[in-house]
């Protein structure tokens, strides 16, 4: 397949081209140049220290993660309101559904899975999907549905009961079977904790337990097999921090909160979670965490790791994902020792499989211009159609519009009922 069918065709391809172009030209120099920006009457001496300063950068590092030197904590994509940043992505999907003949492709992109992994499906289908024999590399995970017509108390100690059979301690990371985006994800250090949670959790749906690993190392792998290729291949590696703010030595951490362009815009939620501790003045080059979540949605920082991909992880991943049946399209969540583990396909546990809805962690890089980000994006999409009309042709039938739209609602529903995410 050429160049030109990986975008956008015709003169809207020309139209959005000039349009994404123009925007990341704009907001690249606006970002780039920040003595254009700095306060009126800023004398030339310090507007030349900031510049330096901001060319110079902050090192971001973790144990077991490359290291990471940033000019700014949020990328050109994360600073667009989301409506605005995917028009250009459903204009894409809506060529590609005309030229496949299908909307709901993405569905089958995974037959074995409801919905390809687009929308509603289970967390847990994907993780019981991996063989036995390859379990060692997922984290140790329990499914449990809270029972409609059983009291709150019995709920607990059902599941006390088989968290003891499956041999899973406390620290223990809860979320729901069906979600999105980090909503109802939280740890939960002991059985006092784990009540809290479940009397918020909505009765009748069903709940995950996982056993916490505590490596700092986090990664998205996204992963693509054509059903017709003998071997698939890493799409995307994004490296994943969580929530953080790196002090000064001089600024408390709220002041380092409402400053930090990526934790401003989540600042109540992040000045909660750390309340007692907001007057306190971090020393220079300390790194704070301000949530469990790796999530955009709760402020985390991404970046590329195309870099590390080697023949060797390559491997691996292949093999757990041709294991799995009929998986041919999805990013695996994983925790890391250490990134040399991680080159060598070892060290590392699945947290979480994501579908035909998993995007590519590394577009939301600070350094990712807008148009190499769509190009990233456009081609995902592209794949992810042929791949959902190659299956249709084996005899797969896609989810119809009005069932995907059920799925679509139920999730949203349930995002709104579940506990808070810590």
């Amino acid at each position: 397949m050429n160049q030109s069918e990986t975008a956008i065709a015709g003169t809207p391809r020309r139209m959005l081209g000039t349009v994404a172009g123009a925007l990341s030209f704009r907001l690249r120099t606006m970002t780039r140049n920040r003595a254009s920006i700095a306060p009126i009457g800023l004398s030339a001496p310090w507007r030349n220290a900031l510049a330096r300063l901001y060319r110079r950068g902050t090192e971001v590092a973790l144990a077991g993660m490359p290291p990471r030197r940033i000019r700014t904590t949020i990328s050109l994509a994360g600073r667009c309101p989301a409506v605005l940043f995917y028009l250009p992505v459903l204009l894409h999907c809506l060529r590609l559904a005309w030229r496949h003949r299908g909307f709901t492709l993405p569905s089958v992109a995974n037959p074995n899975i409801e919905c390809g992994g687009f929308r509603g499906e289970s967390k847990m289908s994907y993780l019981d999907q991996i063989p036995g024999d390859l379990q060692s590399w997922v984290a140790p995970s329990l499914r449990f549905v809270l029972r409609a017509d059983a009291s709150r108390r019995n709920n607990l100690r059902a599941l006390q009961e088989d968290l003891k059979r499956a041999g899973l301690r406390f620290p223990l990371v809860a979320k729901p079977d069906i979600g999105s985006q980090g909503y109802g994800v939280r740890l939960v250090a002991t059985p006092g904790d784990l009540r809290v949670y479940l009397e918020r959790f909505p009765r009748g749906e069903a709940v995950m337990l996982q056993r916490y690993i505590d490596w700092q190392g986090e990664a998205g792998i996204l992963y693509v097999r054509q059903p017709d290729e003998p071997r698939g291949r890493i799409f995307s590696l994004g490296f994943r921090c969580f929530p953080h703010v790196i002090g000064d030595g001089k600024s408390t951490l709220g002041a380092l909160i409402d400053t930090d362009p990526r934790t401003r815009r989540m600042a109540r939620r992040h000045r909660k979670a750390v309340l007692p501790h907001l007057a306190k003045v971090p020393p220079s080059g300390e790194m704070v965490r301000l949530s469990l979540l790796g999530s955009v949605r709760a402020g985390a920082f991404y970046y590329d790791g195309q870099d590390y991909v080697t023949p060797a992880l390559t491997a691996r991943i292949d093999e757990i994902a041709r294991r799995m049946p009929d998986f041919h399209f999805g990013r695996f969540d994983v925790r890391f020792e250490s990134v040399e583990a991680l080159r060598r396909g070892e060290g590392f546990q699945i947290m979480e499989v994501n579908g035909a809805s998993a995007e590519a962690l590394h577009i939301w890089d600070p350094d990712q211009s807008l148009t190499e980000t769509y190009r990233v994006l456009f081609d995902q999409f592209r794949l992810l159609y042929e791949i959902g009309a190659c299956n249709r042709d084996r005899g797969h039938r896609p989810i119809g519009l009005a069932a995907f739209l059920a799925l679509q609602w139920r999730e949203s529903s349930l995002l709104r009922r579940y506990p808070a995410s810590g």
